[in-house]
């Protein structure tokens, strides 16, 4: 085989590691109660109100498995996130006509791709509705990407296990959502968004990364919080990604294996999962430099009390 094609093979299988490469509609994990994050988790609702658990709501596409609405969580004052305002997904490369369809079906009028070149240069573009062109803003993965590249394009079961063995790959995922609080420009990306988000003018918008539970993650746990839904349901959220994208990576584990890639595809999870102690760390990082997530949004996103006033007028009901 050609250096070339072993190149090429080896970035699907990334691919197929990292996006959800179009599986079949039945494959995907159903967003109902294990899915569902409980406003109580953030602490006893104000004023009497009693806790509602709400379902989130998944978009079901077949080429992608973590799509769903922002919307639908309860607020510490008793407001609600308004649904079909913003949307959090996985990769969009590998979408069928049948899901372009129904992605225009949610009228969005801004697609943010956080995907570095690298991604997009292996992954493909975004496939979107005609008239919707995505906004490219990467936010680092501190070569994550190329690191999968290298570590399964080597075969090599004991360079595999150096590369991500023995708690490496773990202290690697602490590491990179460490800078999506340190690094300006990851600031800047993530900041930006979150004024688009504010504006009255800008239509339903959705933003992505590879897998749609990291950098993605993160964004979607700030502005929850921002709009003031209890910390622990903002973190809900960002766990319901283990169920959305569990059964898939599973099966990219087990395809994996039986290609003879790797002896031991499990080396992968936890690059393949969001645990909490990521989101710690990055809520570590954002207290030791901020003092608060409130200091975060303001000093270290340059969120002003207008935007974040805006923020909230227009996301909760």
């Amino acid at each position: 085989m050609s250096r070339a094609r072993i190149r090429l093979a080896t970035a699907a299988a990334v691919a197929a590691l990292t996006v959800a490469a179009a599986p079949s509609a039945a494959a995907l994990p159903a967003a109902a109660p294990a899915a569902a994050a409980t406003p109580a988790a953030g602490g006893r609702a104000p004023h009497g109100l009693r806790p509602q658990a709400p379902v989130i709501r998944q978009i079901v596409l077949q080429g992608a498995v973590n799509v769903r609405d922002v919307g639908g969580y309860r607020t510490y004052t008793g407001g609600q996130v308004r649904q079909g305002l913003v949307y959090r997904s996985d990769g969009l490369g590998k979408l069928t006509p049948a899901d372009v369809g129904t992605v225009a079906g949610l009228g969005l009028t801004k697609a943010v791709d956080f995907r570095v070149p690298v991604e997009v240069q292996y992954d493909g573009a975004d496939r979107l509705p005609p008239g919707l062109p995505a906004t490219s803003r990467p936010v680092s993965d501190l070569g994550l990407y190329t690191t999968l590249l290298t570590a399964i394009g080597s075969g090599d079961p004991v360079r595999q296990e150096e590369m991500l063995g023995g708690g490496r790959a773990e202290s690697y995922m602490r590491d990179i959502y460490r800078t999506f609080v340190s690094s300006p420009e990851n600031r800047a990306q993530f900041a930006a968004t979150l004024r688009e988000i504010a504006d009255g003018r800008q239509g339903p918008l959705l933003y992505h990364c590879t897998s749609g539970k990291d950098r993605t993650g993160w964004m979607s746990y700030v502005l929850l919080r921002a709009l003031g839904v209890p910390e622990q349901s903002a973190g809900a959220d960002y766990l319901a990604s283990n169920t959305f994208r569990g059964a898939y990576d599973a099966q990219v584990r087990a395809a994996l294996k039986q290609s003879g890639r790797m002896q031991d595809p499990d080396l992968l999870i936890p690059l393949q999962e969001v645990r909490q102690d990521y989101l710690d760390a990055a809520t570590a990082r954002m207290e030791a430099d901020y003092g608060s997530f409130y200091g975060y949004l303001t000093k270290g996103l340059g969120l002003d009390l207008g935007t974040l006033a805006a923020l909230q007028s227009k996301m909760v009901r």
